[in-house]
């Protein structure tokens, strides 16, 4: 019975950060970055997740052979805003969530969108945050640090989203 569990609760968290995933690579289609963050028209676009979090995995593999426009599209992890120097999605997970203010203070105005899926995500400076209601993932956007960020968010990807102004 509990193994039963156990694999329900494996396959949910499976299908959830593939969701996540998916959304990643579709977010940089609806968002423009300040031009200082490439040097070129071929630099990829770099996603770089902190700590262990399933949504790895399942963004590298959903990513493979893709490109984000006329750009290739990378996957690497960081372990803290030091290291998200060149990264245009900073996706930082729920088992990282203490050190959430510290890395998103090191990283507040680099042209980098910061991606959480804590309920502090949004108050402690984050752009985009998921959240789950009524058992599917949703998103909410913080014009404010998109706007520090120097992040140009399409209107189609806002009209998708919960807006917060903060």
């Amino acid at each position: 019975m509990l193994g039963t569990v156990i694999a329900a609760s494996a396959q949910a968290q499976l299908d959830e950060y593939q969701v996540k995933a998916a959304f990643l690579y579709n977010f940089t289609k609806f968002v423009d970055w300040p031009p200082h963050v490439f040097k070129d028209a071929a630099d990829p676009i770099i996603v770089c997740i902190v700590g262990d979090t399933p949504i790895y995995a399942q963004l590298e593999s959903a990513t493979i052979r893709k490109t984000a426009g006329s750009r290739p599209f990378a996957v690497r992890k960081v372990s803290d805003a030091e290291h998200a120097a060149g990264c245009h999605i900073l996706f930082i997970g729920v088992a990282d969530r203490r050190r959430i203010p510290s890395i998103l203070g090191g990283i507040r105005k680099s042209g980098i969108l910061t991606v959480g899926e804590t309920p502090e995500f949004i108050p402690d400076g984050g752009v985009v945050n998921f959240k789950l209601e009524d058992g599917k993932i949703r998103f909410e956007i913080n014009l404010e640090a998109a706007g520090q960020a120097q992040l140009q968010i399409s209107s189609k990807l806002l009209s998708l989203a919960e807006i917060v102004r903060r």
